[in-house]
């Protein structure tokens, strides 16, 4: 059984803290969101999981067949850089099969992963393709390929869907989720809110260093932020923007309003609510999305 733990990891530079007393677990078979605004720590965080720098305080243990160890040991390790960095003379499976045995993969194992990857990746007729002659979204998944390819057992991905199109963004999203079926622990950094809220089973919001908030998606949904309403009518909005249930309202086309329940009502109270006879062509109650809690975070709207 795979097991990141982090615990209390401080780290500033010049005097002033970039990451000040972090903690979280991540287990196999989860994907754990590390997310935040730019500036807010993820990086460095990164780095001090994986070992490129060292923390100035607190501690980062890996279990991997039941033995605990004081850092991950980088043979375990599958990284996904923000920045890419392929060799663009290099041809597709030459550069594969060299990545890989970086990591210790045999060649002749190594040209057999990459030869069932490139399938999987729709690239099997780019095998001998030169880097360059790719497209962005291509050399987006050859990238991805490289993190994988030896099998890591803790994986981190910064950005992963940069580049991609819709087609292949469903393409990754399922890879990504066949390697925590298969138990490796994965780390995702993402500033695509609507993609970290289909794959994360957990979520890890830093702001300024700091941990914000942290827990399942439906957690943070339930304790940070109102329902919203959003209605679609042609008998105008007055009479709901009066109940004492509703804090504020926002236009948002001719007939399109957003209403924004107070602290506590629940959709059934403001169903209840609703003056009879009142037209409605169209109505739906939902928690604010993770792309708002992050926006409300980023832009310093409170925290919970």
């Amino acid at each position: 059984m795979n097991n990141l733990e982090v615990a209390e990891v401080c780290k500033s530079y010049s005097g002033r803290m970039v990451v000040d007393h972090i903690s979280f677990q991540a287990k196999a078979g989860q994907i754990l969101g590390l997310l935040g605004p730019n500036g807010a720590g993820k990086t460095t965080t990164i780095r001090m999981i994986m070992g490129i720098t060292a923390p100035d305080s607190g501690s980062v243990w890996f279990t991997h067949d039941g033995r605990k160890v004081n850092g991950v040991p980088r043979s375990l390790i599958g990284y996904l850089p923000e920045e890419r960095g392929l060799y663009k003379e290099a041809k597709v499976t030459q550069l594969l099969v060299f990545l890989a045995g970086l990591k210790n993969v045999p060649a002749p194992e190594a040209k057999t992963k990459a030869r069932l990857w490139l399938e999987k990746m729709d690239l099997a007729g780019y095998a001998n393709a030169k880097v360059e002659q790719l497209s962005k979204g291509m050399a987006q998944k050859i990238q991805l390929i490289a993190a994988i390819i030896h099998e890591p057992k803790f994986i981190v991905l910064d950005e992963p869907f940069s580049g991609l199109d819709p087609v292949n963004q469903d393409l990754i999203k399922a890879e990504i989720r066949n390697l925590a079926a298969q138990g490796a622990v994965i780390l995702l950094s993402s500033h695509q809110m609507s993609i970290v809220e289909e794959l994360c089973d957990q979520i890890f919001l830093i702001n300024e260093g700091k941990k914000v908030v942290s827990g399942t998606l439906r957690e943070i949904k339930e304790n940070y932020g109102n329902y919203r309403v959003y209605i679609e009518t042609a008998d105008g909005i007055e009479q709901l923007s009066r109940l004492p249930l509703t804090a504020f309202t926002q236009r948002l086309g001719e007939t399109r309003w957003m209403l924004s329940l107070r602290e506590g009502v629940t959709p059934e109270q403001f169903a209840r609510s609703i003056p009879e006879g009142f037209l409605l062509d169209e109505l739906q109650i939902v928690r604010p999305s993770l792309h708002d809690i992050f926006v409300k975070i980023a832009t310093g709207g409170g925290e919970q």
